[in-house]
């Protein structure tokens, strides 16, 4: 089944219709042979006639040329008429050439204009035809002119199908353009199935319509399925292409390069993309002013570039162009739209700032000070109140001493010139400087350093003045020795009237003086001592004694300065030790240093000689020694074993020109590691105060704990041997053994010992507790041994110094401790011997012969031992006495007082 064209003939209106129906037929497989087209008997100039697919032909086809000249042919296929063409009833053809310069390849297009009136008669022919080959139902494209002059209805086509052979058919059509928007359009023949248009179309609101077509029987029976119908509404050039803006607005700065882009225009149009009649090409008409050309336009893009150097703002500082848009590719037949484009040049700093004039005078009073003296005026043709137009002046030369400083004035940008420091006329009556200007932005163009700046000069004269005295300099000094007799007369300070560098008719009067110490001649500026200089008083700093003196003359113009007084030094003091109180912690060390200091000049002070003053105490030297360490120290020892206490030593120290000078110190004997430890104590003689335990002390602690575990062992071995030796020791004593007491209960500050052991507790002096073998008491801390017997014992109470306390045995029940006194002598004639046979006899085997693993002899630690030596220990009956501990030797005293809690 086929669509076919009507076989009816048409009236000679129709063959006036400008309908183009467009046919491309192939022959032989060369898609590039033969196009017919079919066109009405006349054509205008300018006129669309049809297109061609020339993609079939060539990719890209460079040379396109036409063999008739009455049509053109463009680019994308389009075929114009460029004149007004009239039809005969014969066929007219020409031929296309097309050449592809890539492959060099050429090819014929023959194109053949066949008259409208005759293609419908062979139409109807072909109707025929196709009714007896039985065409099948199937859609032809279909497509109609826009804006189309009629006349309407306009017939498009002819849809007929097969199945009319044997029934009687009835066509009909649905869609846009026919049910829905936009009604009544299109309109098929019910009979025929002819399609006809009743009125123009505009492409750009509809570009295409999808018809479908059925085809029924009366009994309302479909022989043929739904046909698709596709109507394309082909272009016309009917819209003029427009700029997106009717005035652009460029800015480009002046000397830019050649080729440096302005801006860019653009343009649209509403008919058809990608063909001739969307082709745009742009263009510049006019430039106003039009001298020189400045400008150019790239066809297709639109942007604007500068073609030439030549911008100068400060000659022309805005362009006017006048530009074209133009369709179809910018062919002379194209619609075309203008537009205005004005480009404004920017300002660049191509322009110097000058100088109006090359010189100025102008003049100031001396002493006069932040005044304006001058202005300066320079002349830029950059843009105004741009950074390429503002000025900056410097002053390049005579501003040495910087009295002069020059700015610029922000609103008429002239350089001020100031005076910001005063001028003296009696120095210079005459100042010329020399001084620049350049703006605030960097010179665009190259050029040296010589001619990028302008310059001028100024002469200022300097106007003199009726001046006051001047104090030149402002601080002046005189020497002279302290200790000077009072009134003793000197030099003072000096004003001058600078006109006539006189001191003449100057007075003089004294400000200040914190000491009272000058007067100050009213006429001559003089200084008379009034009372004693001391160099070493607090207001002289560094030897030099300042009082301020005002100077006026008769006018009563005045001027102030300094008179410094450089106090010569005189050996008037002697060498003194700062640090009156010393601290010397005797278990520790057995010497003070002390310090001296001399306030007058080292010529008359160090070295020093450090001597005792034995005058007020004869026992100071027996007592005391001094030697000296340095030229400024010395170090002071107690010879004698001194008691604690406060001591009263006074020490004469000399400077080297025999001054002397002393100074009685106090000197604390304490007992103490440390001096900190001694400040703590209220009383270093007594022990009442707060009581520390130092890392020292808690060192020997541990040794002495050691040295009585040595002890024990001693004493166990030497019960061992005993069995089988006659009995050395009294009775009451052969059952006594050493034990060690763990107890760590809170107890007081006094110890008991036992018979064999004494402990001093701290701060006692001459003065020990022993009792009869009781239990052991750990006191603060300290540990300590106890010697029991067999049975029950009592032990009395051990008073000393005014303190009470009670034991309790280890056995158990109360154990009394008895008061008892024994000279030294006594204890030491009768511990010595039987501690030797003890210590003997351990160190024997059964056989009486040397034993290795018993306890060997003890033996001396040796000179300079922190803990001494428990040689002077042994057993004592308890009946015997302890005066002895009024006497005890250093060696044990220093280990006693370790294991004193501190």
């Amino acid at each position: 089944m086929a669509s076919a064209r009507p076989a009816r003939s048409r009236s000679g209106a129709q063959c006036w219709q400008l309908l183009l129906t467009l046919s491309i037929l192939t022959f032989a497989c060369d898609a590039c042979k033969k196009v017919i087209l079919h066109v009405p008997s006349q054509l205008d100039a300018e006129k669309f006639v049809g297109r061609v697919n020339l993609k079939e032909c060539f990719q890209s086809a460079n040379l396109i040329h036409s063999s008739d000249p009455d049509f053109q042919i463009l680019e994308d296929g389009s075929i114009y008429a460029t004149n007004a063409i009239l039809l005969s009833s014969e066929e007219r053809s020409f031929t296309i050439l097309l050449y592809n310069t890539e492959n060099h390849e050429e090819r014929k297009l023959h194109v053949l204009l066949q008259h409208q009136t005759k293609v419908l008669k062979k139409r109807h022919s072909k109707e025929k035809v196709l009714r007896r080959a039985k065409r099948r139902w199937a859609p032809i494209p279909c497509s109609m002119q826009e804006n189309s002059l009629g006349p309407f209805p306009l017939f498009l086509q002819q849809i007929q199908s097969d199945t009319a052979q044997n029934y009687t058919i009835f066509y009909s059509i649905r869609g846009p353009g026919v049910d829905r928007e936009p009604m009544n359009l299109f309109y098929v023949e019910r009979d025929t199935g002819n399609l006809y248009c009743t009125r123009p179309v505009d492409r750009e609101e509809y570009e295409s319509f999808e018809l479908i077509a059925f085809a029924t029987t009366p009994d309302g029976y479909t022989p043929e399925l739904p046909l698709p119908l596709l109507i394309r509404i082909e272009d016309e050039n009917d819209n003029y292409p427009i700029f997106t803006e009717t005035t652009y607005v460029f800015t480009v700065s002046e000397n830019c390069r050649v080729g440096s882009t302005v801006g860019q225009v653009c343009a649209t149009d509403k008919d058809e993309p990608d063909t001739m009649h969307t082709r745009l090409k742009y263009s510049i008409i006019e430039q106003l002013p039009a001298y020189p050309t400045l400008f150019s336009m790239h066809p297709t893009t639109g942007v604007i570039t500068t073609s030439s150097s030549q911008l100068d703002r400060e000659l022309i500082d805005k362009y006017q162009l006048k530009i074209k848009v133009q369709d179809m590719g910018g062919q002379y037949f194209g619609l075309q739209t203008t537009s205005t484009c004005i480009i404004n040049i920017g300002d660049a700093n191509d322009n110097l700032p000058t100088f109006t004039r090359t010189s100025y005078v102008t003049s100031v009073e001396e002493n006069t000070v932040d005044v304006e003296i001058l202005r300066v005026t320079v002349e830029d043709k950059d843009l105004m109140n741009t950074a390429n137009w503002r000025a900056n002046y410097t002053i390049l030369k005579g501003n040495e001493n910087g009295n002069f400083k020059i700015v610029t004035d922000p609103k008429t940008n002239e350089g001020v010139l100031c005076v910001v420091k005063p001028l003296n006329y009696e120095e210079r009556e005459q100042v010329n400087l020399q001084i620049g200007v350049v703006n605030e932005a960097p010179y665009s163009k190259e050029a040296s350093s010589q001619s990028i700046m302008s310059t001028a000069t100024v002469t200022v004269n300097v106007k003199n003045q009726d001046e006051g005295p001047e104090c030149s300099p402002l601080v002046q000094t005189v020497q002279i020795k302290e200790n000077v007799p009072v009134g003793t007369k000197s030099r003072g300070y000096k004003a001058y009237d600078p006109e006539t560098r006189s001191s003449s008719g100057i007075r003089y009067k004294k400000l200040t003086d914190p000491k009272g110490w000058v007067t100050i001649n009213e006429n001559e500026g003089s200084i008379t001592v009034f009372r004693n200089l001391d160099r070493e008083a607090e207001s002289v700093r560094g030897g030099i004694y300042n009082i301020t003196i005002l100077a006026s003359d008769k006018d009563g113009r005045t001027c102030t300065g300094t008179l410094g007084i450089i106090l010569e030094d005189v050996n008037d003091n002697g060498p003194v030790i700062p640090k009156r109180t010393v601290v010397i912690c005797k278990p520790v060390l057995a010497s003070a240093d002390i310090v001296a200091v001399d306030p007058d000049e080292p010529a008359n002070g160090p070295p020093f000689d450090f001597s005792l003053d034995s005058d007020a105490d004869s026992d100071i030297e027996r007592k005391w020694r001094l030697k000296k360490i340095n030229d400024t120290a010395a170090r002071l020892f107690f010879q004698e074993d001194l008691p604690f206490g406060t001591y009263q030593v006074p020490v004469r120290v000399t400077d080297r020109h025999g001054v002397s000078l002393i100074t009685p110190l106090t000197v604390k004997l304490c007992d103490c590691v440390t001096e900190n430890d001694c400040t703590l104590r209220t009383d270093p003689r007594i022990g009442h105060g707060e009581v520390r335990l130092g890392k020292w002390a808690i060192l020997a602690i541990l040794l002495g704990i050691a040295l009585l575990f040595c002890i024990l062992f001693t004493l166990v071995c030497g019960g061992t041997g005993v069995a089988k030796q006659p009995k050395v020791f009294p009775d009451d004593l052969a059952q006594q053994n050493l034990i060690v007491s763990n107890t760590e209960a809170p107890g007081d500050d006094k110890i008991c010992s036992t018979n064999g052991f004494t402990t001093h507790t701290a701060g006692c002096s001459a003065q020990g507790i022993c009792g009869t073998m009781g239990s052991g008491v750990k006191n603060g801390g300290q540990e300590t041994i106890e010697m029991v017997k067999g049975g029950h014992q009592t032990m009395d109470s051990c008073r000393g110094t005014g303190h009470h306390h009670t034991l309790d045995s280890c056995r158990g029940g109360p154990v009394e401790v008895d008061n008892c006194r024994y000279t030294y002598s006594e204890w030491h004639n009768y511990t010595q011997p039987r501690l030797g046979e003890k210590v003997q006899l351990c160190n024997q085997d059964d056989k009486h012969g040397h034993a290795q693993d018993y306890v060997l002899t003890y033996n001396y630690e040796g000179k300079g031992s922190v803990a001494g030596s428990i040689g002077c220990c042994s057993e004592r009956q308890e009946e015997d006495g302890l005066e002895f501990l009024d006497h005890l030797e250093p060696k044990f005293r220093t280990l006693a007082e370790a294991c004193i809690k501190r």
